[in-house]
């Protein structure tokens, strides 16, 4: 997962919900500098264990932003 961080940066936080809006994994949750990042959902819960195949959507917030993204985990 790609994303920009605005300057001059702040907490960014991304995070992975199933269909049913339950949380699965929070990827980045916390202050970032400004500029490009990425960070990779290896298809784990917040446990540690694998995720099903599926349609997850992934959340971005960040200041005064906010972004959903549908995504597809095929194992």
């Amino acid at each position: 997962v790609s994303y920009d961080v605005p300057a001059p940066g702040g907490r960014v936080r991304i995070r992975v919900y199933d269909v049913a809006g339950r949380l699965v994994s929070t990827l980045v949750d916390g202050e970032r500098p400004a500029g490009r990042h990425g960070v990779t959902w290896s298809g784990q819960s917040q446990r540690g264990g694998p995720v099903a195949s599926g349609v997850y959507f992934v959340k971005m917030t960040a200041r005064n932003f906010g972004a959903t993204r549908k995504i597809v985990l095929l194992k």
